[in-house]
């Protein structure tokens, strides 16, 4: 790492610890040039996850919606914030462990499906209800017939 005083290319590592968010390594670095010591952080470089929406238009993977969606369907029914988290975390694993750079919604989709009829079966069938687009009652008894199975 090149010394931000004096541009030395030969620095040392003094002291390295997890940063704050456990998400990054602070380093305490010193030159061995001019002495002076700085701070570095070192983070993992992640590849950005585009999402091929219906439209086949592509944006940007974003967590939050997820969340939104989840949270949502779970809304008034028995489910602590901690099992969201961890249902959100457990879909934004499956998602990642793909290892794909472009993921269809669609299959977003049917993870965060999949992952909502283990948690409430209410929340499962509100969901498939928006994503699904049930266009009518037939529509709707037919998911229902399914999940039931």
């Amino acid at each position: 790492m090149k010394c931000p005083y004096c541009s030395n290319p030969d620095t040392r590592v003094i002291d390295s610890r997890p940063a704050e968010d456990n998400s990054s390594i602070r380093r305490r670095r010193c030159c061995d040039e001019c002495g002076k010591r700085f701070t570095t952080y070192e983070k993992v470089e992640t590849i950005p996850l585009i999402v091929i929406k219906k439209d086949n238009t592509r944006e940007q993977y974003e967590r939050e919606k997820i969340e939104s969606g989840v949270l949502n369907a779970c809304y008034k029914r028995p489910v602590s914030a901690e099992e969201i988290q961890k249902i959100v975390d457990a879909i934004e694993l499956k998602i990642v462990n793909r290892e794909e750079k472009e993921i269809p919604s669609s299959l977003i989709g049917e993870i965060v499906m999949e992952g909502l009829k283990e948690l409430d079966p209410v929340a499962y069938v509100r969901f498939a209800s928006v994503y699904r687009e049930f266009k009518d009652v037939n529509t709707f008894m037919d998911e229902l017939k399914n999940f039931m199975k």
